[in-house]
């Protein structure tokens, strides 16, 4: 330990050892991508906190000391971590959570977040419980990867076994759908040979007036998200569908569904070609995260995979369908033949017989 102007700090002072510590992490944790929050009081005052930690509960917007982390992150008080801090602080017994989820932010910036953490409590020299220390690591993108993982396994056997089109689409919906924090509604739409048109392909949790009205729309520049991406080639994110203009000849018609906002991606084939487009529709206005992007491209993947498998398997059978009709078709012109052949060979047999009869009577009329 270092000292200066001919101080000697004591290791026994419990105050010293105490601010020391205080001090030790906030260097330690300072760049660290762990989490660390020291909070004191009864009110939980967030009285200092490394950048991961403001990083991680909604960037610079929060990056404050000297409130309530109640006030600070208000989202925390239905979810039962105040209370849970309330404890640790009452009996001075440390909390450990592991992947706890936790809705994080308000609004369009809400996001889902795992996390392990403790509360250590923190006592002052007399040791009594003055504060608390969060300490943690979060571990929603390892979360989140192993759920996308199973479930995107799952996808790509069905795809591999040829199951339905339809099938293999609403089933993908619906995982993306059970893995979002928040209510998401996912629709796949499907282009025309011409690129000109998005047909349905799959939207289970969409109304049934909505995807029958967006059925066949064109695609273009300004047509809602879908018709968009779909022209652009590119994303189309609309965060607030209310005041969007690409929502203009759409915004009742979202109003009446209950949609806010809509990102949407288009599918391309190897070769670039539009296959047709991936969207998530949120009922709130909604800005995504980097992860939601990430989610929304693997899964556009995925889409192209099963689309362009099924286009490869349509094309088969009518190449199959074709070759068994010219099949049938020569083998009904041979058979055809054959009957005309019988019938020509009948009649030359009948014109032979009906000569032979006329040669006969011709030649007993003659001895007559």
């Amino acid at each position: 330990m270092t000292t200066t102007s001919g101080q000697r700090l004591s290791a026994a002072d419990p105050a010293v050892v105490g601010r020391t510590a205080e001090e030790d992490l906030r260097t330690l944790f300072g760049q660290s991508t762990a989490v660390f929050a020291s909070l004191t009081g009864p009110a939980h005052v967030v009285e200092a906190a490394n950048p991961a930690f403001f990083t991680a509960i909604g960037g610079q917007d929060r990056a404050r000391t000297g409130v309530p982390i109640a006030e600070l992150m208000p989202e925390l008080a239905t979810q039962g971590f105040i209370a849970l801090l309330d404890e640790v602080l009452r009996t001075g017994e440390p909390y450990i959570g592991r992947d706890e989820r936790v809705v994080l932010g308000t609004g369009p910036h809400t996001r889902e977040a795992f996390f392990d953490f403790t509360y250590e409590p923190r006592r002052d020299a007399a040791g009594i419980v003055t504060g608390i220390r969060v300490l943690g690591v979060e571990t929603t993108q390892l979360k989140h990867a192993q759920r996308l993982m199973v479930e995107h396994r799952a996808l790509v056997e069905q795809i591999a076994r040829q199951a339905p089109l339809t099938e293999v689409l609403e089933g993908m919906a619906r995982c993306i759908e059970n893995l979002a924090p928040d209510e998401l509604f996912v629709s796949v739409l499907l282009a025309d040979s011409d690129g000109r048109h998005l047909r349905h392909g799959a939207a289970p949790s969409l109304p049934d007036f909505y995807n029958e009205a967006i059925d066949g729309i064109a695609t273009g520049e300004g047509v809602g998200s879908c018709g968009t991406a779909a022209h652009r080639r590119e994303p189309v994110i609309v965060t607030d569908i209310a005041t969007d203009p690409f929502w203009d000849d759409f915004r009742a018609l979202a109003d009446r569904a209950g949609v806010a906002a809509c990102w949407s991606m288009p599918i391309l084939a190897r070769d670039g070609g539009l296959l047709g487009t991936f969207a998530m529709y949120h009922r709130t206005p909604r800005v995504p995260q980097e992860t939601d992007l990430a989610l929304a491209r693997v899964f556009a993947g995925t889409a192209a995979l099963a689309i362009e498998r099924h286009r490869i398997e349509q094309e088969k059978a009518a190449a199959e369908a074709r070759a068994q009709k010219a099949r049938d078709e020569l083998a009904e012109a041979v058979r055809a033949e054959q009957r005309l052949r019988a019938e020509a060979e009948r009649r030359a047999a009948d014109a032979a017989e009906l000569a032979a009869r006329m040669r006969a009577a011709a030649t007993a009329q003659a001895t007559t």
